[in-house]
């Protein structure tokens, strides 16, 4: 990692994972294969700011540290890349199993539970399927009728006056860990 940090994929530990890494990684990934209109990808940690804040509208009473795994819910794809559901399912278990192992070190790094409550995921799901609704309509090239089919339609209040943005992979790494930086202040 950029950071110093050496992480064994196969066996990862908390103390090798520094938010630095996983802004810089999310900020330089990009959403959809990078097949999205616009100047700059649209990265995953734009993606992920984005179904943080959609989390904060759906569930207003939602605590810090629930938001601060909303932020995180796609961390491992700094080191793993973001790959389209149908290549997922090609590569077997095995990427799954990955997947779950980074998310537990990632959670107990920020003082998270290495698996999140029922509750808190089902709530960050559907946060996520309104954010690829979104994205899907707005850069994507999707018609509403069949976002509606794949993400389900989302209700215009919880997605009133969001915007997708698209910006330089800095800019969205400074504002990534500004974001979880303030959850962690927020959580203690």
């Amino acid at each position: 990692m950029l950071s110093g940090r050496r992480l064994d994929l196969l066996d990862p530990t908390p103390v090798d994972i520094e938010i630095e890494d996983i802004a810089h990684g999310l900020a330089f990934v990009a959403r959809w294969n990078g097949q999205t209109k616009g100047d700059w990808p649209y990265s995953v940690a734009e993606h992920s700011l984005l179904v943080e804040e959609i989390c904060g509208r759906a569930n207003p009473a939602m605590l810090p540290r629930w938001r601060l795994a909303a932020l995180l819910h796609d961390a491992p794809e700094y080191v793993i890349g973001d790959m389209i559901s149908p290549v997922k399912s090609a590569v077997g278990p095995g990427y799954g199993e990955l997947d779950q192992r980074l998310t537990a070190a990632i959670h107990l790094r920020f003082g998270l539970p290495a698996i999140l409550p029922a509750p808190v995921k089902k709530a960050i799901k559907a946060a996520d399927r309104v954010s690829a609704w979104l994205e899907a309509v707005r850069i994507a090239g999707f018609r509403e009728a069949e976002a509606d089919k794949l993400f389900g339609r989302p209700t215009p209040a919880l997605i009133d006056r969001l915007e997708i943005r698209l910006r330089p992979p800095a800019e969205v790494r400074t504002d990534y860990i500004s974001r979880v930086m303030q959850r962690l202040g927020a959580s203690t």
